[in-house]
């Protein structure tokens, strides 16, 4: 079972994960992580742009070479656009795998490229305006180490 949604509305982490393990009977375990909007630093909102005719099919295809590189029983990305608030969810990512490693990495390897090689721009609403985010170095030597 392979699931990749982008969504301009809220989602709950949890329940997508209760359905996606019905969908995995095989997997031995779950691995997953859920992105939020920090509350830190002043943040007042969090938007994420994207360029529609390449984000939905560049996830796809992410969760192709994800599937092809880790012997997966199942796969979730869902990724939120436009304006999000403090505790928000934005990003989840699942993987359902007999052994654990499999599942581990494969969450980690397609977090790493969501981060660093995606097709969205942020910005974080402060007190004195909107700011853009740019990913950090940490970002890119994350993604580096699947090379």
């Amino acid at each position: 079972m392979v699931i990749v949604r982008l969504s301009s509305q809220s989602f709950d982490p949890a329940a997508e994960l209760t359905a996606l393990e019905g969908t995995m009977p095989q997997a031995g375990g779950i691995a997953s992580f859920v992105g939020r909007v920090r509350p830190t630093d002043g943040t007042q909102a969090l938007e994420l742009s994207h360029y529609e005719p390449l984000t939905l099919p560049g996830m796809e295809g992410l969760a192709e070479q994800t599937l092809a590189r880790f012997d997966l029983e199942g796969l979730l990305i869902i990724h939120r656009v436009g304006v999000m608030q403090p505790g928000d969810p934005i990003v989840l990512v699942a993987a359902g795998a007999r052994h654990r490693r499999d599942a581990i990495e494969a969450v980690d390897f397609a977090m790493d490229h969501l981060k660093s090689d995606a097709w969205f721009w942020k910005r974080e609403l402060r007190a004195d305006g909107w700011h853009w985010i740019e990913p950090r170095s940490a970002d890119h030597a994350d993604l580096a180490r699947w090379k």
